[in-house]
């Protein structure tokens, strides 16, 4: 019995993790970046989907729904037509909820405007709730398999966030590749397979214009016969031998800070990366005065350790590239012959 217990608690893990990689690619691609704030509104509207798939399923299939309604603890007063009731209730009324919950998880100035705009969105919550669940359904089949095939060649898995701007896929393919390149990895681009690419485009479908701009027309993976980086509208996945996996977290660590993408979920954090990208690309004698604004910034704003240590990594790289220039510009200054120079090879090649 506690081998049977140990066995269902790893799958219990497993199957979390998974659905928290479920929610926060639906959520981010439907809603974007949510703050810390929402994050129960978000799960609630997450549950909200599967309850209401669990809910239609019963529905529509009776032996899954007399399953449900015999397995559902109620009172002894709660016959077993009120919970068949109950079901039909929920399969029609939870995705107005989601809708309502999407609204409210919408940035308020990106919220729309009007009697039927309001509609428009929490009707929304219909394929919302499908888009939710269905995403669930692919990632519980293609995760396994992706997991096993990377126990099987021994490979390693990780994952980089990186939320590309709208209309910024390619830019962040090509910034990548180049990265991957100089690394010494050479990588050769290829479509992602169609399984990995129809959740995002039912999201796009389900998201509106908004969101049909943060989907790339066709799906991207890096690859090479060690290494496989699959680039992902929020989400960098790497997977190959330990070596080339790290090879390649350097490189985008290192190479990577300045593309059409951010690297922290934040709206504080991406304030940051936006003043760095100004500084970087300003005048090079404002740039003192700019990493001096950043450093009080970084004193003092609220956001997790790593997503603060990825803005103090960025905050160095902008420094040591505006010192690296600005010696190469000295370098370069020293390297042009004064007028005594010039005197002195002309006085030379007279000479016999």
């Amino acid at each position: 019995m506690p081998i049977v217990a140990a066995v269902f608690a790893l799958i219990g893990r497993f199957v979390g993790r998974l659905l928290t990689m479920a929610f926060g690619w639906a959520s981010v691609m439907l809603f974007g970046r949510v703050p810390q704030s929402k994050q129960v509104l978000l799960a609630a509207v997450a549950l909200g989907a599967i309850a209401w798939a669990v809910a239609l399923v019963g529905v529509l299939v009776p032996p899954v729904g007399s399953m449900l309604v015999s397995t559902t603890p109620a009172p002894d007063w709660v016959d077993d037509g009120w919970l068949r009731l109950g079901m039909v209730v929920m399969a029609i009324g939870l995705p107005l909820l989601v809708g309502v919950g999407g609204l409210f998880l919408t940035e308020a100035g990106k919220r729309p405007s009007g009697i039927g705009g309001i509609v428009t969105q929490v009707l929304r919550g219909y394929p919302y709730s499908a888009v939710l669940a269905l995403t669930l359904a692919v990632l519980i089949v293609v995760a396994p398999i992706r997991k096993v095939r990377s126990l099987v060649k021994r490979w390693e898995d990780a994952h980089i966030p990186m939320i590309v701007h709208p209309g910024g896929y390619e830019r962040v393919a090509d910034d990548l590749e180049a990265a991957l390149d100089a690394a010494g990895l050479h990588v050769e681009r290829d479509p992602a397979p169609w399984i990995l690419e129809t959740p995002s485009k039912l999201l796009a479908l389900a998201g509106g214009p908004s969101v049909r701009s943060l989907v790339p027309d066709r799906l991207l993976v890096l690859r090479s016969p060690t290494l496989e980086v699959t680039i992902h509208p929020t989400d960098v996945a790497i997977a190959g031998r330990r070596e080339e996996v790290a090879k390649a977290r350097a490189a985008i660590a290192s190479r990577m800070t300045f593309t059409a993408a951010y690297l922290t979920a934040t709206k504080e954090g991406q304030r940051i990366e936006d003043r760095l990208l100004a500084v970087a690309a300003g005048p090079p004698d404002e740039a003192a005065l700019g990493l001096q604004e950043i450093d009080r910034r970084l004193a003092s704003v609220v956001v997790g350790e790593e997503e603060w240590e990825v803005l103090y990594r960025e905050r160095l790289q902008i420094e040591r590239d505006l010192l690296r220039a600005r010696q190469e510009g000295r370098r370069e200054v020293s390297r042009r012959p004064s007028a005594l120079g010039w005197i002195t090879r002309l006085v030379r090649a007279l000479l016999p």
